[in-house]
């Protein structure tokens, strides 16, 4: 399960994922574009030789240069063109696919706990365990209170046990209407 069954988060999840595939091929092509277009003046400037151009450097460019074998020029534009790519993609990846991936495991699980009766009174523990905010805008969908709530799931009320299993589902974007068809 890659993505939510709620309509509007999982558009969010498929826009983030094709934003993000969409920022890394952007830059990959622009590494490849920066890589062929640095290789060429490399190249041309390599046989043309230091004289032609040499003369129009600043003195400490033509210091750092004159360090520089003209044979590893190619390898200095390769790795220039990997450090683009990788400086621009590296932060993106690494602040997505970890988010996408908890999201995920938890779905996943959830998912595998809604098929059981147990799995639905972990979720319902789940769905008390929340923060006080959510525990009571599911009291109110419900028509009781926070600690009638906890009184249900201490009681395992069935009704009770299904309203927050079904709470917990749809905060993770399963649906949860019933757990029951899961």
């Amino acid at each position: 399960m890659w993505y939510a069954q709620n309509p509007g988060r999982a558009a969010r999840q498929l826009a983030g994922d094709l934003a993000l595939l969409a920022w890394v091929t952007t830059w990959a092509f622009g590494a490849a574009v920066l890589h062929q277009l640095a290789g060429g003046i490399a190249a041309r400037l390599s046989a043309a030789g230091p004289a032609s151009w040499w003369r129009l450097l600043p003195k400490p460019a033509q210091d750092m240069l004159s360090l520089i074998d003209p044979v590893q020029w190619p390898h200095l534009v390769t790795a220039a063109g990997l450090a683009v790519f990788l400086l621009a993609s590296v932060p993106a990846i690494g602040w997505w696919v970890p988010r996408r991936m908890r999201w995920h495991r938890r779905a996943s699980a959830a998912h595998a706990l809604a098929a059981s009766e147990d799995g639905r009174e972990l979720l319902a523990l789940r769905a008390l365990m929340r923060p006080l905010d959510d525990v009571g805008r599911t009291a109110t969908l419900t028509g009781a209170t926070p600690g009638r709530l906890a009184e249900g799931w201490r009681d395992a009320d069935p009704a009770t046990l299904e309203a927050l299993a079904g709470a917990e589902l749809r905060r993770l974007g399963l649906g949860g209407a019933s757990t029951t068809e899961h």
